[in-house]
């Protein structure tokens, strides 16, 4: 079924040709803008149409609501799909794209406003009987109202923003003394990045699971969980290794989670596909947030249900009922996603833009790579330093683990630093393989011992093989130029 003639893609890079295939699938043109960075980019090439929507700076092109607006009615476009990130929880875009008879595939853009003030959505899950950190109920009005709600719910407690995301303005406080500091601190992060300087307290957890479920829901008021996924390995409050299902799920805690998750879209009045967080420690759960988009690591889900998540938001977005039931949806084997970027493990994660001098993704059995870049690509350091999402699909978790170690072991890339090694380490470590992670895992004394030695030995390999790659050149260039004289001397 055709459910639009075209679709604009908001986005760029990886997600943006991962809608572009659904839509290639469904027989719907795309169309794709593009930044002055990024003219030369994969999925430029990939649309049936691209358009210049402005400079490189995200402002000036990929946050600019009116321009892409602008293009999507000069192309004729009858939707707009805004990929993750950018403007894909941006609830005044979502308005926006509904007042100009603009289809948004997403949610609608009041639950994307409900759902994107954390203090407001949590007070829906009270409201909804869905569990939620102790903490404050709203923003915190002064200091001894902050003292008094972390003496009551007991140190350590995190101070964030309300409107906040990727862990930015977010600060522990492990006592009184540092308590009143990191609220003004987060204030002035809160108000600098989000507009916003809103800021609440709640326990904080010292090893907690990341644990999520994805959901889908119609507007006829029909919603299934396409079941969990782990999400604790983090950076900087950033996922880095994903995995559906997660190890430690058991079938009594699946299904309390997901009628908790189920509760959350149905208390939000949820539309489309959209994913619960909760942290988990000691046996208990919490309800974290609710992305009210596509989560970057949507693949592992699609891997284990064999369901096209992309698909079911066009369909949603269409007006259409859910194709299927909860019923209709099993778990088939295991599946682990690898984000990597173009950064240096050993310097904190830092940016590592640049050229790919050399570029080969691995394949195989169970092998999934979603990817924005091409060999001689310019890796632009104006956005997100991603290069791939490298996913492994096994018949259980060991499986999956062996085909993802045999995948980085394949990948080459050759230009920039990458975070290769740290998968490499972390699939290797006898904490992940017996699936006991949290998300302070990278800073454990385990993965720092080894991680170093993973680098050396993957930036070893990585000389030796462009060293291999430059003389093989040179080998093709002096047979050339034999073959030349050759055939020369002949005529």
């Amino acid at each position: 079924m055709k459910f639009f003639e075209k679709v604009l893609i908001a986005n760029r890079g990886e997600i943006a040709i991962r809608v572009m295939r659904a839509c290639r699938e469904l027989d719907i043109e795309t169309v794709a803008i593009y930044s002055t960075a990024d003219s030369d980019a994969l999925h430029v090439k990939y649309a049936d149409e691209a358009f210049l929507v402005g400079e490189a700076p995200p402002a000036k092109s990929y946050l600019n609501m009116e321009r892409i607006l602008d293009i999507a009615k000069k192309s004729g476009a009858e939707a707009i799909h805004p990929g993750y990130g950018f403007l894909a929880e941006n609830y005044r875009f979502s308005k926006l794209c509904h007042e100009e008879g603009v289809v948004f595939i997403g949610p609608s853009w009041k639950t994307i406003r409900a759902m994107g003030s954390k203090i407001e959505s949590k007070q829906m899950m009270r409201d909804a009987d869905v569990p939620v950190l102790p903490g404050t109920p709203g923003g915190i009005q002064g200091p001894e109202e902050a003292k008094s709600i972390a003496d009551e719910v007991g140190y350590p407690v995190i101070v964030k923003a309300s409107a906040g995301g990727g862990g930015i303005g977010m600060h522990i406080v492990h006592d009184e003394k540092g308590l009143e500091e990191a609220i003004e601190a987060g204030r002035r992060i809160a108000q600098s990045a989000f507009g916003d300087a809103t800021v609440f307290i709640e326990k904080y957890l010292e090893k907690p699971r990341h644990i999520e479920f994805q959901v889908l829901a119609d507007e006829h008021g029909n919603v299934i969980h396409l079941f969990d996924r782990e999400c604790s390995i983090q950076r900087r409050h950033q996922k880095l290794v994903e995995e559906a299902p997660c190890p430690i799920m058991t079938p009594e805690l699946r299904e309390r989670m997901a009628a908790s998750a189920i509760a959350v879209a149905k208390a939000s009045d949820y539309t489309n596909a959209g994913t619960v967080e909760f942290l988990y420690a000691d046996g208990n759960y919490y309800f974290m947030e609710m992305n009210t988009r596509l989560q970057v690591e949507h693949t592992v889900t699609e891997m284990i249900t064999g369901r096209d998540i992309v698909k079911h938001q066009i369909a949603i977005a269409a007006g259409e009922s859910l194709s299927l039931d909860q019923d209709d949806v099993t778990i088939r084997g295991h599946a682990i996603e690898c984000r990597i970027n173009a950064e240096d493990p050993l310097n904190n994660f830092a940016a590592d833009p640049g050229k790919i001098l050399r570029y080969r993704s691995p394949g195989g059995p169970g092998m999934r790579v979603d990817s924005g870049i091409h060999m001689g690509y310019s890796i632009p350091p104006t956005y997100d330093s991603m290069i791939s999402k490298l996913c492994a699909w096994g018949a259980d978790r060991s499986e999956a683990i062996s085909r993802m170690r045999r995948a980085i072991y394949e990948y080459v890339i050759i230009g920039v630093k990458t975070t290769l090694p740290l998968h490499h380490a972390i699939m290797h470590n006898r904490h992940y393989i017996n699936g006991d992670t949290h998300t302070h895992f990278l800073q454990e004394e385990h993965m720092q011992k080894t991680l170093a030695r993973y680098v050396r030995e993957e930036e070893t390999r990585m000389q030796t093989l462009a060293a291999s790659l430059r003389q093989g050149k040179q080998i093709a260039a002096i047979t050339g130029a034999v073959n030349v004289y050759i055939n020369s001397q002949k005529k």
